[in-house]
């Protein structure tokens, strides 16, 4: 009789079976108490999904990696603020690393996820260009991890050579020299392991003079190898296939949309965003306040980033997607329902 959590079989079946798949790691149907499941395993464990193994058609968005995907299209981390004797802002933000949880990236496929603050991606920290940063950093993992910032800092403050061991903790330091959107990530080797579990998020400077009031959101572009192949299976904006197709984004009719967009997608060299009915004005790394260009299609590299500028003359639902049909098709598309004010 088959444990609930484990399926003993030989080497041989072992072969048999993921040659017939055309999978580098373990899958079999298994009968666990009269159910058919699927077992996935990567060395970490097993992981038991009902359905399919891979079938990005059937997901409904309902599935969970420790976010909900609107909530966080708008949700913006400022930290804990204090101010210095020279006036200077400080922020202090705690970022706390896992990589222990088992999220469902889709329905019914469940994932060995990494995160920081239990999700993926990571929350979108904010400060304003000369404020003081200050990022308690806590693993509570069981793996070597550290916090990795893109922009200008010190080299001990740039994570990749202080690496933090499990149970360990350090303090990253350093001021927001210049605005705009930046991704950070663990840097720890192997570093496509740690980037296509999850442990990734965004950063945003703005300027001292802002920008003009907007609907402010972030979309972080990322995938999931779930059959470990170094192919993803799975596309998404924010953490789950479809998600915003099943769950249209409402935004006002004339109203100015400002999008953080980063790519952080890893095995495939680009990925790209397309609005549809729309162009919108191109911030390249949102460095500086004069558009790249106004345009409908952008293609970024892992860990390219920009920001997006548009406004809607005309109700209706508009598609926004990768222009990539093989990453729309698994995930990467959603809807904006654009409504009178």
């Amino acid at each position: 009789m088959f444990s609930p959590r484990l399926l003993i079989i030989s080497a041989i079946a072992v072969a048999l079976v993921s040659s017939a798949l055309g999978v580098s790691s373990l899958y079999v149907n298994a009968q666990n108490n009269g159910e058919e499941k699927i077992v996935i395993s990567h060395g970490l464990g097993y992981y038991e999904t009902t359905g399919d193994v891979l079938d990005p058609t059937s997901s409904d968005g309902t599935a969970s990696t420790g976010i909900d995907p609107m909530t966080y299209l708008r949700s913006f981390n400022y930290g804990r603020t204090s101010t210095l004797e020279n006036g200077v802002v400080v922020r202090e933000f705690t970022l706390i690393a896992d990589d222990r949880q088992t999220m469902e990236v889709s329905p019914g496929i469940f994932y060995n996820v990494w995160s920081f603050n239990g999700t993926v991606p990571a929350p979108t920290l904010r400060a304003t260009e000369g404020d003081l940063i200050k990022i308690n950093f806590i693993n509570n993992g069981t793996r070597p991890h550290t916090i990795h910032t893109h922009g200008i800092h010190k080299a001990e403050m740039d994570g990749v050579f202080e690496i933090i061991n499990p149970g360990g903790g350090f303090q990253y330091e350093f001021y927001a020299e210049k605005f705009g959107v930046y991704p950070f990530h663990c840097h720890v080797m192997p570093l496509e392991e740690h980037i296509s579990h999850g442990l990734y998020g965004a950063y945003v400077v703005d300027p001292k003079t802002p920008r003009p009031p907007a609907d402010e959101m972030v979309m972080i572009m990322n995938g999931y190898d779930t059959d470990f192949d170094t192919e993803n299976n799975f596309y998404t904006v924010n953490g789950i296939p479809y998600y915003y197709m099943h769950h249209p984004i409402q935004i006002e009719k004339d109203r100015l949309v400002r999008v953080y967009l980063v790519n952080m997608l890893e095995f495939d060299q680009i990925n790209n965003f397309h609005l549809h009915g729309n162009l919108y004005n191109l911030y390249r790394s949102g460095t500086s306040l004069t558009p790249n260009e106004l345009t409908d299609m952008v293609t970024l590299s892992q860990g390219e980033r920009a920001v997006l500028e548009f406004s809607y003359k005309y109700t209706g639902q508009y598609m926004f997607h990768a222009h990539k049909t093989e990453f729309a098709e698994k995930g990467w598309t959603g809807l904006f329902s654009v409504r009178e004010g």
